[in-house]
Parts: C-alpha cells; sequence; structure tokens
C-alpha cells in the first residue's frame, strides 16, 4: 500500500524548490516555524518531525542539509528492508540524493525529482551506478521470485561475470537488457517466466494472471489453499505471477480467502455480483444455482476475468471441491491496474496520552496507512505530522455512536480508515462500541453487511492508568481496578456497587471520568466510602494531561482529596491500605508492595512450597 511522502523544509532559501516538490507530489508542504512562509502546515522541530515521519513508514523528503535527516533517524536505523525511503534536496534543487531505501522507490523518486527540477540525483547504489538497475527492485508488473539470489547474482555481474538470460517473457522484460552479456566467470542464470523458478536461476515473474476464487461460508482455508496450488501447478505458474486475489464483495470477509490472500502475499479485490455477472459471456462454465445466490452466474471464473481486464481468458477454467472453488485468467501483458475494490479496514487505535513517543509504533504505522481519519479532534490534532495531508472526519465530544458507526461504514465502502482514540481504545473508549454496532443487526440500529465485512483491527494504546502509573512510580504493582465515575451510561447504583466491592477488595484503585461540569459529587462519595475501609493518609495521585506540556501531577492523603482540583481530564489513582510513598531527594514515589519485602526480610522459612524463592532470594519472573 502506498503511503503519502512528508515534504518538509528547514529555511525560506529552499522554500521556492519544496513548494514545487509538495505540488507535484500533491500533498503538503511543512516548514519550519517562523523560517518558512507560504508552508500548509509547520513545525517546531525538524528533527523530530523527520524522525517521527519516519517511525511511521512514510517517505521523508527534506528540502534541507542532508545531514539534518541523517541525525533525524539514526537512532531508528535496523533493518534496510522495511525502511521507507529518505531523500534530501538542496535548497536550490540542483541535488538529489536519496538517502535511505534506495531499492525501495527512493531512487526512483529521486530520479523523478530530479528530473522535475533540473538537477541531478546522486544515486550511489553499486546496482544503479554499474548496470543501471537494481536485481532487487524490479519495475512494475514484475516480482523477484527468488529474492534470496539477489545479492550473489548482483555480486557476480559487479564483479564481471556476464549474464545468462532465458525465459518465454524476456521479450517483455526490456529492462534486463542492457546487462552484460559476455565477461569472466561463471554465467549468473536470470530468467524471466511465469514458470516457477529452477534451482539456482534469480527469476522474475511477470504479473499477468489474475487469480480467482470462491468459497462456501466457514470453508476451511487450507481447502481453498491446497485447490490454489493444485490448479498453479496445473498451469505451471508461479505465485509471482499472479496480480491478487479476487472474488465477490459477499466474500470480502471469508476467512479463507482473506488467509489466502495473506499467505500468497497479495492484495485480494472484491467485485458485486453485478460486476461479475457483466463477465457472463465470457464465462466457460455458467451456473444459474450461482446466480440464485449471488446474482452472478459465476464467481471465481468471473472474478478471475474481471481482475485481468477486457483483454484476458480464461487459462484455468473453474476447478472446484466440497466448499472452494478456482479458476485462473491470462492477460495479454502485465496487469498494472489493480481492479475491484479493497477489504475495508477499520483500524481502531489508541495513540496514548499524546505524545508521539508513547505511541505504540503499530498504531503509528496504521494511521500512516490509513486513508481517512476520524475521531474527536484534539486527538487527531495531537497525531502532528502523522495527520498531515489526510483526510479527517471531526466528531464533537457526545457523538461516540455517530463516529463509530460512520467510520465503520466507510471501511464497508472498502476504505482504509484509522478510528482515533486517546489512551487504549478499548479502556472507555471505542472499542467496546464498534464491537456493539457490529454485532447488532441492521434493522436493530446495527450497521451495514458491507461494514461487517470490513477488517477490523484493534491497537493497544498506553492507558491513563498506566500513563500515571509510570509517573507516580509503582502504584500498580499489585491488584488493582478501573471504575469509571461517569453515569451517563452506567446507572449511579451499579457505580456504588463497583465502588463497595473495590474498596472491601482493597484493590488500588484508578477513577476515570472522575467529575464533570455538572457531576460533582461521584468522587466525593467515593473518597468517603473507601475511608471507611482503608487508612485515611492513603495516598492518592492527581495525575493531568500526561505527556503533554501542561502535565500536572499532585500528591493527597485520601482524606484531604477535594473535588475542585479535579477536572476530566485528571487520572485519580486512589491507593491500597498497604500503599505508600517512598520519600526520594527529587520527591515522592507512589508504590504498593507485592509482598517481596519478607523474602528480603527473610521472613520466609526455608521449607517453602514448591514455586517460592527461600528466605531473603528474589524469584525471576
Amino acid at each position: 500500500m502506498a503511503v503519502t511522502p512528508v515534504v518538509l523544509c528547514i529555511s525560506g532559501a529552499g522554500a521556492t524548490i519544496a513548494r514545487r516538490i509538495a505540488d507535484h507530489l500533491g500533498v503538503p508542504l511543512h516548514g519550519r516555524e517562523g523560517r518558512v512562509s507560504g508552508a500548509d502546515e509547520s513545525f517546531a522541530n525538524a528533527l523530530d518531525f523527520a524522525r517521527e515521519a519516519f517511525a511511521a513508514g512514510r517517505p521523508v523528503i527534506g528540502v534541507c542539509a542532508s545531514g539534518i535527516l541523517v541525525r533525524a533517524v539514526a537512532p531508528l536505523l535496523g533493518d534496510k528492508r522495511g525502511e521507507p525511503p529518505v531523500i534530501s534536496v538542496s535548497d536550490d534543487g540542483s541535488v538529489v540524493v536519496p538517502l535511505l531505501g534506495g531499492h525501495r522507490g527512493a531512487n526512483r523518486m529521486a530520479q523523478g525529482l530530479s528530473d522535475l527540477l533540473g538537477g541531478v540525483a546522486a544515486l550511489t547504489t553499486a546496482g544503479e551506478v554499474t548496470l543501471g538497475l537494481a536485481l532487487d527492485a524490479p519495475p512494475e508488473g514484475w516480482v523477484l521470485g527468488t529474492p534470496e539470489l539477489a545479492q550473489g547474482a548482483m555480486a557476480g555481474l559487479l564483479a564481471g561475470a556476464p549474464a545468462h538470460l532465458s525465459g518465454e517473457a524476456l521479450a517483455e522484460a526490456a529492462w534486463l537488457a542492457d546487462l552484460p552479456q559476455s565477461g569472466e566467470g561463471a554465467p549468473v542464470p536470470i530468467a524471466a517466466s511465469v514458470a516457477p523458478a529452477a534451482p539456482g536461476v534469480l527469476a522474475f515473474h511477470p504479473q499477468k494472471y489474475a487469480l480467482g476464487v470462491g468459497a462456501s461460508r466457514n470453508c476451511p482455508p487450507e481447502e481453498l489453499a491446497a485447490l490454489v496450488r493444485e490448479v498453479l501447478a496445473e498451469a505451471g505458474v508461479a505465485p509471482g505471477a499472479l496480480r491478487g486475489v479476487f472474488s465477490i464483495d459477499l466474500k470480502a470477509d471469508e476467512r479463507a480467502v482473506t488467509q489466502l490472500a495473506r499467505d500468497l502475499g497479495l492484495p485480494m479485490r472484491v467485485f458485486t455480483g453485478a460486476e461479475l455477472e457483466a463477465e457472463a459471456d465470457r464465462l466457460a462454465t455458467p451456473s444459474d444455482v450461482v446466480f440464485a445466490e449471488t446474482g452472478c452466474h459465476g464467481v471465481a471464473e468471473g472474478a478471475a476475468l474481471a481482475g485481468a481486464g477486457p483483454a484476458a481468458q480464461l487459462a484455468v477454467v473453474k476447478r472446484k471441491t466440497e466448499h472452494a472453488t478456482c479458476a485462473l485468467a491470462l492477460a495479454p501483458q502485465v496487469i498494472t491496474e489493480l481492479r475491484g475494490r479493497a477489504r475495508g479496514r477499520l483500524s481502531v487505535v489508541g495513540i496514548g496520552p499524546g505524545q508521539a513517543s508513547w505511541r505504540a509504533p503499530e498504531a503509528s504505522r496504521l494511521i500512516a496507512e490509513a486513508d481517512e481519519l476520524v475521531g474527536y479532534g484534539l486527538y487527531i490534532d495531537l497525531l502532528g505530522p502523522l495527520a498531515a495531508g489526510k483526510q479527517r472526519s471531526d466528531f464533537p465530544l457526545g457523538g461516540e455512536e455517530a463516529r463509530c458507526r460512520y467510520a465503520l461504514e466507510r471501511a464497508g465502502e472498502g476504505r482504509n480508515v484509522a478510528l482515533v482514540c486517546s489512551g487504549d481504545a478499548g479502556i472507555y473508549a471505542m472499542g467496546a462500541l464498534v464491537f456493539e454496532l457490529l454485532d447488532r443487526p441492521e434493522g436493530e440500529k446495527g450497521v451495514s453487511d458491507d461494514a461487517r465485512r470490513a477488517e477490523v483491527v484493534c491497537v493497544p494504546g498506553i492507558s491513563a492508568l498506566q500513563g500515571a502509573a509510570a509517573r507516580a512510580g509503582a502504584p500498580l504493582g499489585h491488584d488493582f481496578c478501573a471504575i469509571s465515575l461517569s453515569d451517563l451510561l452506567t446507572p449511579r447504583a451499579d457505580i456504588h456497587r463497583r465502588l463497595k466491592a473495590a474498596a472491601e477488595g482493597d484493590f488500588v484503585i484508578a477513577f476515570y471520568n472522575p467529575v464533570s461540569k455538572t457531576r460533582r459529587t461521584l468522587l466525593a462519595e467515593a473518597r468517603d466510602l473507601l475511608l471507611q475501609h482503608r487508612p485515611a493518609d492513603t495516598p492518592v495521585m492527581l495525575a493531568s494531561n500526561l505527556g503533554r506540556p501542561e502535565e500536572r501531577i499532585v500528591y493527597r492523603r485520601l482524606d484531604a482529596l477535594q473535588v475542585d482540583e479535579v477536572d476530566m481530564l485528571t487520572v485519580v489513582l486512589v491507593g491500597s491500605s498497604n500503599s505508600r510513598l517512598a520519600k526520594l531527594g527529587e520527591g515522592p514515589r507512589m508504590f504498593t508492595p507485592r509482598g517481596y519485602a519478607r523474602r528480603i526480610d527473610g521472613d520466609l522459612s526455608e521449607g517453602a512450597p514448591a514455586g517460592q524463592a527461600p528466605a531473603g532470594q528474589l524469584k525471576q519472573e
């Protein structure tokens, strides 16, 4: 999935060039605050901005000195196979340098930008410099079938060995024609073919085939996978020669189909019954039974033909097992256009308290990949560069149901949507409401069938109680619970019952939604109830705006807790009867002992039960 690049500019000297690049790519221009006029978005710190974009997997194009980008991303470098392109451009546009990700698109992007600006692309990767191409980065429509051989093949060619080219698709692989055909050393075997690779041969496959599949509900995934393997083997087609897995939209959520696409590493696309019926005249095995169930006379054959395009022909007619069907269509040339609709995806994302360093990398990646962001406007604003240039749909506080319903329906239309929540999306946030809507039939205020077929991904985030606990020290070191004091959706009687149980159980308690403008009594009632079960000097932590510049942390005794000190942005952590404050030089830190002190003090006998450490020793966990 293509990810939108970030274009940034550090100084006014490069603003004109940066604007040309941003407009050419159709993305916003990000400029340094107070230094770049006319920018669409601004940032305060270039290193932080570039680093966050890179961490989210977004290509970074900086009109600035190369060293700035190097220092920004250096702490994050690891596996080059997964890192996005990083490109620096001189202020006058005369030099474009692909710093990272040369074989992941940076070289091509740099060459395109140099053509745009009339400059020079400073390519340094060995393949491009010596041979004019990178064997591990074939052009669009081609797949490297034996990537494990690419490095050795490139080393041989750079050492002067000739390329031995073969394969029925060689005439279509003009990009291989300039490889040296003579030289010293053992020839490097390279094939351009739809067939599976022979041992030791660097194989490139043209994506000329479309795989159409169908499956009955709850078809065993292994049954469909075995059928596909059989069909490909019979046709002599390598999986790399497939452009995608195609089916009817009714099967967008069929596990056998989605798992097949995932295992093959291919995009999955679906068509409506009407779209597949348009292929009826080209079907080899039309079925009235299938038409009655789906609105088209053939799913597997129709999807294969629709995916391969109007000039395609069936290479393998429908094959079937008890629960699965499969067909293969061949296009006259590589299939560059990916036809059909993607299965929509809704990522339910918790972004933590807001600061980028507390956000899970998976959350950043899914947000970067999303076509549209949905959420409370403040939470989307906290994303900074991740949200820049993306379509966003802001909903106010109180519009939670409309927010979730909208996000699900947009995903049901085939879009990639991120529902942005603070903290952890599954803790007092939108995760539960998403699944509640999915669980309801459409006629009972649920969502559409299309929405229910979308993929739903839930991403963990740092919850408010975790953030507060980390700032405090270790107040959750023993048993704890979380209770929301909002009676908007929960009857007060239930809240009182839970408060009583938590008080009697001596749990450390994290209070969410402690007060509002109109709800001021429940926190005081909770305090008074807890005082019946734990000491008056029990430590209480009030944590507001965690991880943000306005962060505020204060400690109080339980008997001194005042409602007026608390607002809706505050998490209240109330210790158990065992919680205490460690008096340290930089201030108190709150913790709840787990019982290790008995071992430290040697209170456990030498005859401790199995699984317990002897006195004075700490068991490793």
